[in-house]
């Protein structure tokens, strides 16, 4: 069932998604070489509940930390711990935040000190195979429309889009319907529409699309060992232009 947000349901999440964003902003100021990513969670879970939200993730189906932190070859549901951040590492950060029952949920891939110009590029080409997929973020496109357009996007530049985790509806739970896949026929699925609130989250693979997870249940990492990267952002479905509610200007 696809909920469709009313206008304070959309306020809520509006504020959930602003704690997301200054999350993100404060552990930029951190994020270098010798820190570990126990510490960047630490940061993450206080700024939060200084904002009074709670973070969405921690105890989720039992996941044990306040953010995903996932290094390098590392995709996805990264658990912090004490491994420290290495010059040339890159770091995809995983964020959600919950006020007043309604939920936030973003993912940023960053540098870690002087990264090579490869792993640069696939973080750009991640970020923007998600704004390629927004502009069919619209009032009566068909869900899949998204989903085609990061995948061509993606392949386009040589990389790998991951198959078998994909992005979601969001509001009162952290996973909603519609599940939103990176790949798909364009044209299809459901069509959008106004008050509808999605996660869409591009997961790139420098290498196979392939991937395996470990032995703890949560850390996805690739098959084959390349470069992952990750971006994300809570999308509002209006009538008009969509707007991004974890990426404040």
């Amino acid at each position: 069932m696809i909920n469709i947000k009313s206008t304070s349901e959309i306020s809520k999440m509006r504020a959930a998604g602003k704690i997301v964003f200054g999350t993100f902003k404060e552990l930029e100021k951190h994020i270098s070489p010798g820190i570990t990513t126990k510490q960047l969670d630490k940061i993450a879970e206080d700024y939060i509940r200084s904002q009074g939200g709670e973070p969405s993730f921690l105890g989720y189906a039992g996941f044990p930390a306040s953010i995903c932190a996932s290094i390098n070859d590392t995709v996805i549901h990264g658990i912090p711990d004490g491994t420290a951040l290495k010059d040339g590492d890159i770091i995809s950060l995983d964020i959600g935040a919950v006020f007043d029952g309604y939920h936030g949920d973003a993912a940023r891939t960053y540098p870690v000190g002087k990264i090579s110009d490869e792993a640069k590029r696939l973080i750009d080409v991640t970020k923007q195979s998600f704004f390629e997929g927004l502009k069919f973020a619209r009032h009566n496109e068909r869900l899949f429309s998204i989903s085609a357009t990061i995948q061509e996007y993606v392949e386009s530049h040589g990389y790998s889009i991951v198959r078998n985790y994909c992005g979601h509806g969001i509001g009162k739970k952290l996973h909603e319907d519609p599940e939103i896949p990176n790949h798909g026929n364009f044209g299809h699925g459901i069509r959008l529409c106004k008050g509808m609130t999605i996660a869409v989250e591009p997961m790139v693979n420098a290498g196979g699309f392939e991937t395996k997870c470990l032995s703890d249940g949560w850390t996805v990492k690739t098959k084959d060992g390349s470069l992952a990267c990750h971006y994300e952002n809570t999308i509002l479905i209006t009538d008009g232009e969509p707007e991004l509610l974890t990426l404040i200007e």
